[in-house]
C-alpha cells in the first residue's frame, strides 16, 4: 500500500475522506489539519509518502501555501477546493499538480480516490511519445511525468518503431502528424500491422487546420486524435480513459486463464506459456524444470470434512503456492494437481526450492472447529527437456508416482 498524506481542517470533510479512502486497498492515508501539522508529519521521517492530497485553503496557510510545500517536497499533489476560478486554475496547473477536485459532492471524493489510484496504476504503464519538435516533445513528455507514467522518446516514425521494438511493454504511443522520415500517418500504418487497437493505444496529434485530419487518423488505426494546442485536463482524462479500457481488456483476459476456484493459472494457459519457456531455455541453452505437486489424501478431507472445507483448504494452498512460485509459472492442472516450470533451475535445485514449499505448506495446517488438519503434498520434478512441454510433465509423472509409493509428503527427481 502506498502511503498518502491527506491535509484538510474541515472535520466534516476529513469524516468524508475517511470513510471513502477506507475502502481502498491500495492507499493508507496519513491525516494532517494544518500545513504546520504536515510539515512535522514529514520532517519525522516515520512515513514515506507516495502523494498528497491537499485543501488549498488552510487556517495557516490561506493562499495555497501548502501546495508549494507538497511540490516542493517531490510529492505528486492533487488540490481540494470548495471553488476554483480560472486564475488558480491555470496557477495550479502551471505549477505542476496532478490534478484539482472540488467540494460539490460525494462523487468529488470518489474521484480525488480515483486520481491517487490512477498515479499508483500508471507507475507500471510506459508511453512512447513521438514528437520532432523537441519543445512539444519536452512538453508532453512532463504532462505524462507529472502523472507518473513511464515516459520513452522517439523524434520521428523510423526511430519510434526501434523505441516500440526496444520496449515492447509500451501500452500508449502519442505521435505527431507532420514529421521526417516517417510521418504520423505512416507510422501507424505500419504499427497497426503488429499491434491491435487493444494492446497498442495510439493517440494522434496534429496542429493542422484540416477539419476531416481526426477521421482520417482514426481511420488509418489510431484510438484517438488531439489538434495541438490541446487542453491540459482533456489530454489527461482522455489518456486516463484509454489506460482504464486496456486495463479492462487485460482482466478479461486474465480471467480467461485462471481457474475459477483458486485464481491460479489453468491448464491451457499453463501449456500455451509452458512450449514457449521452454523454447527459450533450449534456445539459450539455460536449465529449465518441471514439477508435477499433487496434495495428499484430499480426497479424504472432501469425504471426512465436506466439500465447502475442501474447497477452502484448496484456495489457501494454492495462494500459499501462488505465493512461493511467484517468480516462475504455476497452475492448477485440475483437482489437487498443480503443474509447476520452473526456469534457470536445474533438478537439484528445483527440488530443493519445491522441497521448501512442501515444508512451508505443511506447517500451516488447517483448522476445523478444534480439530488440527495438516495439509502435505508429493511432487514429482523433471529437468530433462524431452520432446515438448507435455513429455516432461509425463516424466515429471513418472517421478510423483515414485513419491506415492514411497508414503508420501515427499519431492522426488530424476534418477
Amino acid at each position: 500500500m502506498k502511503t498518502v498524506l491527506v491535509i484538510e481542517d474541515s472535520a466534516i470533510v476529513v469524516k468524508v475522506l475517511r470513510h471513502i479512502l477506507a475502502r481502498s486497498t491500495m492507499i493508507q492515508p496519513v491525516y494532517a489539519a494544518s500545513l504546520a501539522e504536515a510539515q512535522k508529519l514529514v520532517g519525522s521521517g516515520d512515513y514515506q509518502f507516495f502523494a498528497a492530497l491537499v485543501d488549498l485553503s488552510l487556517p495557516d496557510a490561506p493562499g495555497g501555501e501548502v501546495v508549494d510545500y507538497t511540490l516542493s517536497q517531490k510529492l505528486p499533489t492533487v488540490v481540494f477546493t470548495g471553488s476554483l476560478d480560472e486564475r488558480t486554475r491555470e496557477t495550479l496547473l502551471a505549477k505542476g499538480i496532478v490534478d484539482y477536485v472540488t467540494k460539490e459532492g460525494r462523487f468529488s471524493y470518489e474521484y480525488a480516490l480515483a486520481v491517487l489510484h490512477r498515479l499508483i496504476k500508471n507507475q507500471k504503464v510506459k508511453v512512447l511519445v513521438v514528437e520532432d519538435s523537441s519543445t512539444q516533445r519536452k512538453f508532453i513528455s512532463g504532462l505524462l511525468r507529472l502523472q507518473l507514467y513511464q515516459v520513452v522518446e522517439a523524434e520521428n516514425g523510423v526511430d519510434a518503431i526501434k523505441v516500440l521494438l526496444a520496449n515492447p511493454d509500451t501500452k500508449i504511443l502519442i505521435t505527431d502528424y507532420h514529421m521526417p522520415r516517417m510521418d504520423g500517418f505512416e507510422l501507424i500504418k505500419t504499427i497497426r500491422g503488429k499491434y491491435e487497437k487493444s494492446n497498442l493505444i495510439i493517440i494522434g496529434l496534429s496542429s493542422e487546420g484540416e477539419g476531416s485530419l481526426s477521421a482520417k487518423f482514426i481511420k488509418i488505426g489510431a484510438n484517438d486524435f488531439l489538434r495541438k494546442p490541446f487542453n491540459h485536463e482533456e489530454f489527461v482524462c482522455r489518456l486516463s480513459h484509454h489506460v482504464e479500457f486496456i486495463e479492462l481488456i487485460e482482466q478479461v483476459r486474465d480471467a480467461a486463464c485462471r481457474d475459477e476456484l483458486t485464481g491460479c493459472y489453468n491448464r491451457k494457459y499453463f501449456f500455451e506459456q509452458g512450449a514457449i519457456l521452454r523454447d527459450k531455455a533450449v534456445q539459450s541453452g539455460a536449465p529449465i524444470s518441471v514439477a508435477v505437486i499433487d496434495l495428499d489424501n484430499f480426497k479424504s478431507i472432501n469425504e471426512r470434512y465436506g466439500h465447502d472445507f475442501g474447497n477452502l483448504v484448496m484456495q489457501r494452498v494454492a495462494g500459499n503456492l501462488n505465493q512461493s512460485f511467484e517468480r516462475f509459472l504455476l497452475a492448477r492442472a485440475g483437482g489437487q494437481e498443480f503443474f509447476a516450470l520452473l526456469p534457470g533451475l536445474g533438478n537439484e535445485r528445483a527440488m530443493a526450492f519445491v522441497d521448501r514449499v512442501r515444508e512451508l505448506v505443511e506447517e500451516q495446517p488447517e483448522c476445523f472447529g478444534d480439530e488440527s488438519v495438516s495439509i502435505t503434498f508429493s511432487a514429482g520434478v523433471t529437468s530433462e527437456l524431452a520432446e515438448d512441454i507435455d513429455e516432461m510433465l509425463s516424466q515429471a509423472s513418472v517421478c510423483l508416482h515414485r513419491a506415492k509409493d514411497a508414503g508420501g509428503d515427499i519431492v522426488m527427481g530424476d534418477d
